[in-house]
């Protein structure tokens, strides 16, 4: 095997790595998600709110760069 290949193996477990942990972050979101972030709608106040707009923010700015928009629209 090359060296050359010997890389590109190398640098096809760590995508495939990445790409499962990714996987499962969505996962535990979407589930999060699904129950309403833990939370009942007796129990929502502004730091419910305030926290969940901090997601929002975090997963808009990773959107925003995995398909090009926002401020990383070309």
């Amino acid at each position: 095997m090359t060296r050359r290949a010997t890389d590109n193996t190398k640098a096809l477990d760590a995508f495939i790595a990445a790409k499962t942990e990714i996987d499962a972050m969505l996962e535990r979101l979407a589930a999060l998600s699904a129950d309403h972030f833990e939370t009942s709608s007796d129990e929502i106040n502004w730091g419910h709110v305030g926290t969940l707009n901090h997601y929002r923010a975090k997963l808009r700015e990773i959107t925003d760069m995995a398909f090009s928009e926002g401020e990383h629209a070309e």
